[in-house]
């Protein structure tokens, strides 16, 4: 299949007239594609842009209800968890709202060499991560690419007390198809990429120069990911660049291109809200800005629309609107935060070399026990990508339901070993109580999986899934 060069998906006249005509403020209507939604079989673009419109309190709550309860059905109680690896902040882009671009002088550059970055990889282990997601400027060292390779290599081959990451994820600059087989060849799981913006115009205004300013070099990113081989994807954008009815209209059309040419969508969808960032004016104050409500709101719409595709929530938002995301269709978070290269060893460096700016400091541990608290069982799994278990296979399990038998039991096992591992003692004994109190409520042929796994894992095994 030949993969397109070009962009012919993102029609901003389209999208604006298919939001101008959602302005009806129909109730009935409304109501109609919330219980459409309840099926679990996506909705369509003028579905999507109908409950965009919503600006009615009662309305909102239905909207959360029904999110609630696809997020329920396609995942359970289980939130996936990782760490972010930021290996430079080397870059030749000038994008203006990135703390990274080519001419901020207030930002000290930095590419970790493989020593670091295995050391980087081993503290995480100690904390208890098994998946992190490889993030690295728009440049690199002398070396070029294979520094991005090597360093793959680095994470994959550290080790701490006989543990060892499962699972690398990447977030580096588009790649041509060439590239991208060499990242399928270092077995990664999900390659990653956000748009920015679909705002052809915005995007412009804000990529002045270098090769991020090429907008339809990277909106096809994901399509010659997906030619090399690589299953899974991750797309998103920044909101605040542009308005986020407008950009999440976009994002479906782009969902629907790849689902069009590709045979499958993303696998996962991520929508962070632009933070203040060092040598940026525009970051500390976005042109326009997503409110609380309007960001519940999108993540909710997502779950909706897309309702087996992961949405991940980076720690840029505090704890509280992290927690307010998890029930609406959240289902991935990172933990214990650090967007500055070395900034799991040399902590207090993150001022003049971090991305942006955090809203969530907390540690892993103590996300861990909040996450619990909530009845929400922490993942650690990577089951599926070692079992083969991604791209068409993944969704030919989710849709009809049968991709809950494994990563249910899987995710218990998974935080088993943390629990059993990592945790402080009040994490340990409340991670447990949730343990015991979800497999006793299980159904009968999952609790009985479960109960193995975990039985396995409170034994001494490690690494046990389905």
């Amino acid at each position: 299949m030949q993969t397109a060069t070009t962009c012919d998906f993102i029609d901003e006249g389209e999208i604006q007239s298919v939001l101008a005509k959602a302005q009806d403020g129909d109730k009935s209507h409304v109501r109609q594609v919330l219980a459409k939604a309840r099926q679990l079989e996506g909705l369509s673009e003028t579905d999507v842009a109908s409950l965009l419109a919503i600006d009615d309190a009662d309305l909102r709550e239905q909207l959360y209800a029904a999110a609630q309860y696809v997020k329920q059905e396609i995942y359970g109680s289980r939130l996936v968890l990782f760490a972010p690896l930021y290996i430079s902040n080397l870059c030749r882009n000038e994008c203006v709202y990135c703390a990274f671009r080519v001419g901020n002088r207030q930002v000290k550059r930095r590419a970790l060499n493989q020593e670091q970055i295995a050391a980087e990889t081993r503290i995480l282990l100690a904390q208890g991560h098994k998946r992190l997601l490889l993030v690295a400027g728009e440049s690199y060292p002398p070396e070029g690419f294979d520094y991005v390779l090597h360093a793959i290599d680095s994470i994959y081959a550290a080790r701490h007390n006989g543990a060892n990451i499962r699972r690398v994820n990447v977030n580096v600059a588009p790649l041509n198809v060439e590239q991208f087989a060499q990242l399928k060849a270092r077995k990664i799981g999900t390659y990653q990429i956000f748009q920015e913006t679909y705002h052809r115009p915005t995007y412009a205004k804000v990529h002045v120069s270098g090769q991020k300013r090429d907008y339809d070099w990277r909106i096809m990113a994901p399509h010659r990911a997906m030619e090399a081989g690589i299953d899974d994807v991750g797309i998103g954008v920044l909101l605040g660049l542009h308005d986020w009815r407008f950009e999440t209209l976009a994002m479906m059309r782009h969902i629907a291109a790849l689902e069009r040419d590709r045979g499958v969508g993303p696998h996962t969808v991520s929508v962070p809200r632009m933070e203040p960032a060092v040598g940026s004016e525009l970051a500390a104050r976005p042109a326009h800005p997503a409110s609380d409500e309007q960001f519940k709101m999108l993540v909710a719409i997502l779950r909706l629309a897309v309702p087996y595709t992961g949405i991940i929530m980076s720690t840029r938002e505090n704890a509280a609107m992290r927690r307010a995301t998890f029930a609406l269709g959240v289902s991935q978070i990172s933990a214990g935060s650090r967007t500055n290269p070395g900034g799991y060893s040399e902590l207090g460096s993150e001022c003049d070399e971090s991305q942006f700016q955090l809203g969530d400091h907390r540690s892993l541990d103590e996300v861990v026990a909040d996450v619990a608290s909530l009845g929400y069982v922490p993942s650690f799994c990577t089951g599926c990508y070692r079992m083969g278990r991604t791209g068409r296979d993944f969704m030919d399990l989710a849709k009809p339901g049968l991709i809950k038998h494994h990563c249910g039991p899987n995710a218990l096992s998974s935080f088993q070993e943390y629990l059993n591992d990592y945790a402080t003692p009040p994490t340990r004994q409340l991670g447990q109580a949730l343990i015991d109190r979800i497999m006793a409520s299980s159904e009968p042929s999952e609790g009985k999986i479960s109960s193995r796994l975990v039985g396995r894992v409170r034994c001494g095994e490690r690494d046990v899934f389905v």
